[in-house]
């Protein structure tokens, strides 16, 4: 992974933060956090279902596809909750330096 990699999932966090406090009625984003944490949270489980699934089949190009669809329904759950990557970052590297 890049640091342009790094930067681009920032960038993502970001557009997805500018969208739930400045909402447009046809972004994908808005309409998932309006209908509340409960429905994101379920999203996340069916796309976590979809990638162990796709993990399965050996197929990377859909792999990758349902990866990405997670990652980007956890940075909204993180939006909605008021957290970001930051704070997971903050979480692992706590846990990789022990106790």
């Amino acid at each position: 992974m890049s640091i342009s990699d790094i930067a681009f999932l920032e960038d993502l966090e970001m557009i997805v933060k500018d969208r739930l406090q400045d909402p447009t009625a046809d972004s994908y984003t808005v309409r998932l956090a309006n209908k509340g944490v409960k429905r994101i949270a379920q999203k996340i489980g069916e796309e976590g279902v979809e990638l162990a699934l796709a993990a399965t089949t050996g197929d990377s190009n859909e792999i990758i596809d349902e990866a990405a669809d997670l990652l980007y329904h956890v940075i909204v759950l993180l939006a909605v909750q008021e957290l970001g990557l930051k704070d997971v970052c903050d979480r692992l590297r706590t846990r990789h330096s022990g106790p």
